[in-house]
């Protein structure tokens, strides 16, 4: 590619903050649920690298040409690759793409194509803009990129920090992650926490299922531990786990949790899935399971340990995608004065939709 610097390029980070930085200088972005993207364009050519510097292209074919349509004729952009479903983002969509038949992506292609949405512009031409500050690195972005129709987006962006909490505050309904804050006079600095991030964080108190050992092998140290909630129908489900251990806790934990995988599988609520994994089904099923192979490392083993449902952990997490929680959560305590049943759904917060086309409307 014929472009002032050529992939891979590490992107831009953020570090995190309890809350949205106050003073003048800050520009202030929705923060995008999906797969950060650096799109390079030389011509006919384009190129779309994750964040950990890897090719997305054959994950979404069906962003080519429409980049090649939008973007300026040599460019590289920062942005995020997201789907959209019933107005909202749908994280668990994207991950359904990192697949490795390339007929199952073209035909998810169709069903739920992608959208790239802009939010930095790093190269246009001859120039090379990283070292160019924010705010006019922005200006840039938006002539290029003011008149862009979907599947292309360009993300809103204010100066403006009472609109940008009412963003936080309104757009998580919408799927999205909460708000980033940039310097206006700050440079575009690969692979360094430049950035500030709010997201949203709750607790939540739940079932500890089961645990899977740390990839130095059973019986050495604690990996994770697996979460459950209870419907309305005393359904317990897996929504998600917590890993946030010293080196020392997870030690410990293997002794701790010993007593509670004696008996743990008989009657155990995941007892068909503990079945399914061990006869190598827990992909054919369907279901989102603890057993389930990895849909980012293949060869990953995602093998767990039941443990009898009787300890309830206290977790902070920072928002639900579907029944599930998004990211990994938080340890926080553990709650001996809390009943597993009582470990149920109606505790968590609910989220007011937001059609994401009001967020564009503007």
């Amino acid at each position: 590619m014929r472009l002032p610097f050529e992939p891979p390029v590490e992107p831009m980070l953020a570090k995190a903050a309890s809350a949205l930085p106050d003073g003048e200088g800050w520009l202030y972005e929705p923060k995008w649920d999906g797969f950060r993207a650096l799109v390079f364009r030389d011509g006919d050519e384009t190129f779309l690298q994750s964040r950990d510097l890897k090719p997305l292209d054959r994950y979404f074919p069906e962003l080519a040409e429409p980049l090649r349509a939008q973007l300026p004729e040599r460019c590289v952009l920062d942005g995020e690759v997201v789907i959209a479903r019933g107005g909202a983002l749908d994280f668990e969509a994207l991950l359904l793409r990192i697949h490795p038949a390339a007929s199952r992506v073209r035909m998810l292609a169709a069903e739920t194509p992608a959208s790239f949405v802009a939010w930095d512009l790093l190269a246009v031409g001859d120039d090379d803009l990283r070292a160019v500050p924010q705010g006019e690195r922005r200006a840039r972005l938006e002539a290029v990129l003011g008149t862009a129709a979907p599947p292309v987006h360009l993300t809103p962006a204010t100066r403006d920090r009472a609109l940008a909490a009412d963003w936080f505050n309104h757009f998580e309904g919408a799927g999205l992650d909460g708000v980033v804050a940039k310097r206006l006079d700050g440079t575009y600095q690969p692979g360094k926490r430049a950035m500030v991030k709010v997201k949203h964080e709750r607790t939540a108190d739940c079932v500890v299922a089961g645990f899977r050992w740390h990839k130095n092998g059973p019986g050495t140290h604690v990996g994770s531990l697996l979460l459950g909630l209870f419907d309305d129908q005393g359904r317990l489900h897996h929504v998600g786990i917590t890993s946030s251990f010293t080196w020392e806790r997870r030690a410990a934990l293997v002794d701790e949790l010993a007593p509670l995988r004696e008996g743990a599988l008989e009657g155990h609520p995941w007892h068909e899935w503990a079945d399914w994994a061990a006869l190598g089904e827990a992909d054919a099923s369907g279901q989102r399971m603890p057993g389930a192979t990895s849909r980012w490392n293949r060869g990953k083993d995602l093998s767990w340990e039941p443990l009898r449902c009787e300890r309830v952990a206290e977790v902070a997490y920072d928002h639900l995608q579907g029944d599930r929680f998004r990211h990994a959560t938080t340890f926080r305590r553990w709650r001996p004065d809390k009943a597993p049943e009582n470990c149920r759904y109606d505790q968590l917060e609910e989220t007011a939709p937001y059609e994401l086309a009001r967020i564009f409307g503007g």
